[in-house]
C-alpha cells in the first residue's frame, strides 16, 4: 500500500524500504486549458547544497548522470494521457558518494512568452515507485498553491547517515529554469 505524503513530511526510505535499490520517480500533471510543455530536473548536489559537477544536472538536454545512476526518461511536451508524464529512474547503489541530495523540480517550458505558469494544471504529483517490486511507495499530490509558479521542486531524495529519505518539498517560485540552476550550480 503507498504512503501519502503531505508538504513538508519526510520518509525514511533505507528504514521502510531496505531493499529499494532502483525506483523511478514518476511525475504527473493534467492541463486544464491549453497544451503546456513542462520539464522535470534533477539537481545532484553535494554538502554546500550545489552540484557536485555541472554533469550532475540532469534534465531533457542531460538524460544521464555520470555515475550511472539517474537516468531521465525523454521529455513529454503536452501532459496528455494518463499515468506519469516524465520519469526519472534511479538506481540507488550508483549514487555517487559525494551526492546529498537529489532535488526533483518541475518548470514550465517557455513560461514568460507563453504566460503560462502552474496554475494552468490540476492533479501535479510525484510518486515513488519501486522498479524490482513492481508497487508504488509513496505518492506526494500537490495542491492548487502554484498559482503564478513557473516552476516548483516537487521534492527531494537526501541521504543522511548513510540512510534516503524523500521529502516532500512542494516549493514554487517565479524564477524560470535558470533561477533554479542559479540556487543549485
Amino acid at each position: 500500500m503507498s504512503i501519502n505524503l503531505k508538504k513538508g513530511s519526510s520518509f525514511n526510505l533505507t528504514k521502510n524500504e531496505p531493499g529499494l535499490k532502483k525506483l523511478m520517480l514518476g511525475l504527473g500533471w493534467d492541463v486544464i486549458s491549453q497544451r503546456i510543455d513542462l520539464d522535470a530536473s534533477v539537481f545532484m548536489t553535494g554538502p554546500t547544497g550545489k552540484l557536485i559537477s555541472d554533469d550532475y544536472f540532469i534534465f531533457y538536454n542531460n538524460l544521464n548522470s555520470p555515475d550511472g545512476a539517474i537516468k531521465h526518461t525523454g521529455d513529454n511536451r503536452t501532459g496528455m494521457g494518463d499515468e506519469d508524464d516524465e520519469m526519472i529512474l534511479a538506481n540507488m547503489n550508483l549514487i555517487n558518494s559525494s551526492v546529498e541530495e537529489i532535488v526533483i523540480a518541475i518548470s514550465v517550458h517557455e513560461a514568460e512568452a507563453k504566460r503560462h505558469h502552474f496554475g494552468m494544471l490540476s492533479d501535479a504529483y510525484i510518486r515513488l515507485y519501486d522498479v524490482e517490486n513492481q508497487r508504488e511507495v509513496l505518492r506526494y499530490n500537490l495542491d492548487a498553491e502554484f498559482n503564478g509558479s513557473t516552476e516548483v521542486v516537487f521534492g527531494k531524495l537526501a541521504r543522511k547517515n548513510n540512510e534516503w529519505s524523500f521529502v516532500a518539498v512542494g516549493q514554487g517560485s517565479s524564477k524560470g529554469l535558470q533561477g533554479l540552476i542559479d540556487i543549485y550550480a
